[in-house]
């Protein structure tokens, strides 16, 4: 496939299933997706992703089309909403799997949180990650945030390539999901 035109758009709610998908894809780990969601996720994910007042709800969530096609998206959140924003998440998990799981912050007031972000195989090398970055972090700095931030699995050299290619610097860890990852910060200066 050769490149095509490449869009940047808010979601709709009609995005929903496809914000699913990336959130399982950026989680990367079928074993935390289902302690989380449950062993039906992708629908569980979709349902959060339907509901305005949660995490990874289309309202916090740009899109990338290459040519038409849905190829990624990037969700996030003012990390002071985060709170208000899990309890609401929390709220379709205890309807939907009768449970919720403990899980450690991952932001925190002051910090505009980049909480998933995927392309999709298909549309990988375009520079499609790149450009929803930068979308997400020049929206977060036009509300007023002062930093833009993220967590990383160490694991994952590539993504922690990505972000500090785009001006990320890391500035600790935090222990997620069972995982030890670093936690990048990006300033507009």
């Amino acid at each position: 496939m050769k490149k095509g035109d490449i869009s940047i758009r808010k979601a709709r709610k009609d995005d929903s299933a496809f914000i699913a998908q990336v959130v399982a894809m950026a989680i990367g780990d079928e074993v935390a997706l289902q302690n989380y969601c449950g062993d039906n996720y992708i629908s569980v994910l979709t349902d959060i992703a339907c509901t305005e007042h949660t995490q990874y709800s289309w309202r916090n969530a740009i899109i990338a089309e290459c040519d038409g096609k849905v190829a990624g998206a990037v969700v996030g959140y003012d990390g002071a909403l985060l709170e208000e924003l899990r309890n609401g998440t929390f709220a379709v998990l205890q309807n939907k799997i009768g449970s919720t799981p403990n899980i450690a912050n991952e932001t925190e007031a002051g910090e505009y949180y980049l909480d998933s972000l995927a392309v999709m195989p298909e549309f990988r090398g375009y520079g499609i990650g790149r450009k929803l970055i930068d979308a997400f972090c020049r929206q977060a700095f036009s509300a007023g945030a002062e930093r833009v931030g993220l967590i990383v699995d160490t694991d994952n050299p590539n993504a922690q390539k990505l972000y500090t290619s785009q001006g990320f610097k890391r500035v600790g860890d935090r222990i997620f999901f069972g995982h030890r990852m670093h936690h990048l910060q990006k300033t507009p200066f």
